[in-house]
C-alpha cells in the first residue's frame, strides 16, 4: 500500500463525543494526518484524555466539556477554539445516546431525549461555527447517521426518526454552502462501542473496531471531499447510501387513480431508470414535466 498522502495540516476541528468509542478515533485520525482538533465530551476527564493522547503523539488538542444540546456552552466551546486557533474548518457531529425500546413501550420522554441529542444537538453544534465557515468560505460538516435512520431497526424508533433527519438536514445544508466551500456528508458508520454492546455477537464486534470507519471520516474531512454524501462504513468496508427518486407512471386524474397505483405499483417502483435528485424541487420538476408543464417552475420575482 502507498504511503498516506492525504494531510490536513493547518486545519482545526472540533470532534463532539470524543471521549471515548468513535469519537475518539475521528479524533485521534484527523490529528495523525495534522488538524489542531478540540475534543468535545460531557465528561470533562475523557475529553482531556484523548485531548493529552493526541498532544503525547506530537498533535495540537485542547479537551471541552460540553453537552450539544447546551447552546451556550457550544457557543464558549467553539470561542475556546477561535481563541485557541484562530479558525474553524471542520466538525464532525459524532455525540449521541441510545433508549432502545419497542414504540409501544417508549415514552414521548425518550423520544424527545434522543432527537434532542443526535439532531438538535448537531444543529445547535452546526449553527454555532456556520457563519465562522461562510466568512473563512471554506467548511467540512460530517452528520453521523445510522443504517437504523436509513433502514429502520426494531425499537429504535427515536433513534432511527433522529437518524434519518440528520440526512436531510445534511442534504439542505450542503445546498445552501456550497458556494461558500462549505461540504456537508454524512457517516453511517458501524462498529463496536458501548452503544453496541449486547446487541452484536462478541466475533462480530471483534471485527467492528471504531478506528477503521475513521480513515472515512477523514475523508469527508478533506480538501477533496465530496459534499451531499452518505458514506457508510465498518469492518474496513466503505459504501455510499443514495436518496433516489423512480421514474415513475404518469396517471394524471380520474376516479380510478388510486386503483391504478396499487395495480401498477411494480411499475411505478421499476428502478430502472431511478435517478438522484438535485433537489427537493426535482421531484416537482419531475412530476410536473410527466403531466406536460414546461414552463419555468419558479414564479417570477
Amino acid at each position: 500500500m502507498n504511503e498516506a498522502t492525504l494531510r490536513l495540516d493547518g486545519r482545526v476541528a472540533i470532534v463532539t463525543g470524543a471521549g471515548g468509542g468513535l469519537g475518539r478515533c475521528h479524533a485521534l485520525a484527523l490529528a495523525q494526518r495534522g488538524a489542531k482538533v478540540l475534543v468535545n465530551d460531557v465528561d470533562a476527564g475523557n475529553a482531556e484524555r484523548v485531548a493529552m493522547e493526541i498532544r503525547r503523539g506530537g498533535g495540537e488538542a485542547i479537551g471541552v466539556r460540553a453537552s450539544v444540546t447546551d447552546p451556550d456552552a457550544v457557543e464558549a466551546m467553539v470561542g475556546q477554539a477561535m481563541d485557541a486557533w484562530g479558525r474553524i474548518d471542520i466538525l464532525v457531529n459524532n455525540a449521541g445516546i441510545l433508549r432502545d425500546k419497542s414504540f409501544a413501550k417508549m415514552t414521548l420522554d425518550e423520544f424527545r431525549l434522543v432527537v434532542d441529542v443526535h439532531l438538535i444537538g448537531s444543529a445547535i453544534c452546526t449553527k454555532a461555527v456556520w457563519e465562522t465557515m461562510r466568512q473563512q468560505k471554506y467548511g467540512r460538516i460530517v452528520m453521523t447517521t445510522s443504517s437504523s435512520g436509513l433502514y429502520g431497526n426494531f425499537g429504535q424508533a427515536n433513534y432511527g426518526a433522529a437518524k434519518m433527519a440528520l440526512v436531510g438536514l445534511m442534504q439542505t445544508l450542503a445546498i445552501e454552502g456550497e458556494k461558500y466551500g462549505i461540504r456537508v456528508n454524512c457517516l453511517a458508520p458501524t462498529a463496536a462501542t458501548q452503544m453496541t454492546d449486547g446487541l452484536l455477537a462478541p466475533e462480530a464486534l471483534a471485527m467492528l473496531d471504531p478506528a477503521l470507519v475513521s480513515p472515512g471520516v477523514v475523508a469527508l474531512c478533506a480538501e477533496t471531499a465530496p459534499t451531499r454524501a452518505i458514506l457508510c462504513a465498518g469492518a474496513g468496508h466503505f459504501s455510499l447510501a443514495y436518496v433516489t427518486m423512480t421514474g415513475g407512471v404518469q396517471l394524471g386524474s380520474g376516479a380510478d387513480v388510486a386503483d391504478q397505483v396499487t395495480a401498477r405499483w411494480d411499475e411505478i417502483g421499476d428502478r430502472a431508470g431511478e435517478f438522484i435528485p438535485a433537489s427537493g424541487f426535482a421531484q416537482a420538476e419531475h412530476e410536473l414535466a410527466a403531466a406536460g408543464y414546461g414552463a419555468p417552475l419558479m414564479a417570477a420575482r
